[in-house]
């Protein structure tokens, strides 16, 4: 297999606090033949932004699809937030004529025109769609047999459906096909596709902390011996916020949250500093470590 090359959109989150998803995102890809162009001079695609300025945030994400345009290169992001508003704008800019001759008017001051000649992919629509399932199967040497892990998609890889056209939203199995890929078990569990809370956490953190406690214990109740993510502000909830929602609630949680990429990579024979395992919070211990 040859040929597949992205232009990577790193976004803001995963450079500043989830460095492991980008570590061990780089070194699965590379594995497998994926070729990735770091994206110069991109800026924040936009999303925190569009309820209080949305013309702004249509510009800010316009400007990272033209970089992209001029380097002739699909975009490959890591960040399921960062996907759903570069592929919503780049869609809504190709279908409407009126908003695309607004926003490449904002473009113009900077010498830039959406012309829409690109695609805007997700991680996981590029290990599914472009990589596949059979490529993936002959890199796994350390199967995870009798492995039993649950699996947490995010809102944004999935929704709005009209303009991202791809798996189930009410009974997501595209990241649950990845996961069985590595030889372990994908357990369902209740409010599977329940939100992690993490895009209120700035304005009231008392709600999503609940929101991430109720998953963390469906999880566990289903049998699941780690939660598995592909999304940083998701792994964030679970994760990072999961000794902050122990001691809030004065209890003892300790399910491990692991990027998807860093089961896959395990699963590929990589060591778990290759991986960066030891940047979680919550250390697989005696799981993978």
């Amino acid at each position: 297999m040859s040929g597949l090359k992205y232009l990577f959109f790193l976004g803001c989150v995963i450079p500043y606090r989830v460095l492991s998803y980008e570590v061990s995102a780089r070194k699965v890809l590379e594995k497998l033949g994926v070729e990735l162009i770091d994206m110069p001079s991109y800026n924040c695609c936009g999303l925190p932004l569009d309820p209080v300025h949305h013309d702004m945030a249509l510009a800010l994400s316009a400007r990272n699809l033209c970089i992209a345009e001029h380097h002739n290169l699909n975009i490959l992001t890591l960040c399921n937030g960062c996907f759903s508003m570069l592929n919503e704008v780049n869609k809504q800019l190709k279908e409407s004529r009126d908003l695309r001759d607004r926003v490449n008017g904002y473009l113009k001051e900077v010498d830039m025109e959406f012309k829409g000649t690109i695609e805007v992919k997700h991680l996981v629509h590029v290990l599914v769609q472009d990589v596949g399932f059979n490529r993936i199967k002959e890199h796994i040497v350390k199967p995870f047999n009798g492995f039993r892990v649950a699996s947490h998609s995010g809102c944004h890889l999935l929704r709005p459906s009209k303009y991202v056209g791809f798996d189930d939203p009410e009974n997501p199995r595209a990241l649950k096909s990845l996961i069985e890929l590595t030889g372990a078990e994908c357990i369902d569990y209740i409010d599977e596709v329940e939100c992690c809370g993490g895009p209120i956490i700035s304005i009231d953190d008392g709600i999503p902390l609940q929101l991430a406690r109720k998953k963390l214990h469906r999880v566990k109740d289903a049998g699941a011996k780690a939660l598995i993510t592909v999304c940083p502000f998701c792994h964030t909830m679970y994760d990072v916020n999961q000794p902050r929602i122990e001691r809030v609630f004065d209890e003892k949680i300790g399910l491990p949250v692991l990027h998807y990429t860093q089961m896959l990579g395990l699963a590929m024979g990589m060591g778990p500093d290759e991986l960066a395992l030891n940047e979680l919070r919550v250390k697989p211990k005696g799981l993978f470590l």
